[in-house]
């Protein structure tokens, strides 16, 4: 079941199919993933971009591997005690009720396109919806700035940060749907254990590669903060 793995910083990457494969793993604290919506998402599909042009990305026409069918998310409701689902604005009707619901405001307000403004995360923990505001359009960004995506749905490592750190007490991280390993890279930078699971080899090998650079080189994605002046005491 599981054709590869790799043990990279103190995260655990594995090349398979998740359905398979999650039946076989020790029990993490938080599954936080970002599934296929079963909603046939490919870039420049359909509609009319900024100023009626038709949206160009590097990713028209890539298709997501499992987006061609519905998600159904019962089975994996019980897989930790904390579960988050990204995209679950999707299959809501499959969810459980829940208060608190994580919001990514990716636009600001400051511009519209083919695609939402915002993004939304079910979590089956009791609280209030939280939301974070991270502008993310093309290569205009708040993050990440001089680097360039490998993913059709990748989401910024601030979101990812942002997301885990909403629960702390978790220390070991699930990700099902590894994609390009934004989940591990932000556990990698959190001090957090992640395991990620992706089913297509060449995001993988994009995972396993942007969980080392983060291993070796914990600030390469972020500016790093400025140390602030040591204030002389005064005599």
């Amino acid at each position: 079941m599981i054709i590869r793995e790799e043990r990279i910083g103190g995260q655990r990457l594995i090349l398979g199919d998740s359905r398979l494969i999650l039946p076989t793993l020790e029990r993490h604290e938080a599954l936080i993933g970002d599934p296929p919506y079963g909603i046939g998402f490919s870039h420049g599909a359909g509609g009319d971009g900024i100023g009626g042009g038709r949206y160009v990305s590097k990713f028209n026409g890539v298709k997501i591997i499992g987006d061609e069918k519905p998600f159904d998310p019962t089975s994996v409701l019980q897989v930790s005690p904390i579960v988050v689902l990204w995209g679950a604005n999707h299959f809501a009707n499959l969810l459980p009720s829940s208060s608190k619901w994580l919001v990514w405001d990716k636009r600001r307000g400051l511009t519209a396109n083919d695609f939402a403004d915002c993004e939304m995360a079910w979590t089956n923990q009791k609280g209030v919806a939280r939301l974070l505001n991270h502008y993310w359009n093309g290569m205009m960004r708040d993050s990440e700035r001089a680097v360039a995506r490998v993913h059709p749905t990748q989401k910024p490592i601030a979101l990812m940060e942002w997301c885990i750190n909403q629960f702390a007490s978790a220390q070991t991280i699930l990700d099902p749907w590894m994609g390009s390993g934004t989940t591990l890279v932000a556990c990698q930078r959190l001090g957090r254990s992640g395991t990620g699971i992706e089913l297509d080899p060449d995001y993988f090998a994009i995972a396993c590669k942007r969980v080392d650079e983060a291993a070796r080189q914990p600030d390469l994605f972020v500016e790093p903060v400025k140390p602030q002046p040591v204030q002389e005491p005064l005599i």
